[in-house]
């Protein structure tokens, strides 16, 4: 069993790859740095959670 994500985190980040889907890979800490340029987010581990959700997003994508 894996670790239960927010629904908010979910949600921001499915808008973020709709928006900007060339700017996010699978590497979490790029995605970290990106979301730094293009969000402003209260905290740090907010960040670090949706960037870890992206980068899962992408790898799933890039499995099938």
């Amino acid at each position: 069993m894996g670790r239960v994500r927010s629904t908010y985190i979910k949600r921001a980040a499915r808008k973020l790859l709709e928006r900007y889907p060339d700017k996010f890979s699978t590497d979490f800490k790029k995605n970290c740095l990106v979301l730094d340029e293009l969000v402003t987010l209260n905290s740090k581990s907010l960040r670090n959670r949706i960037a870890g959700y992206l980068s899962t997003l992408l790898k799933q994508k890039k499995e099938v």
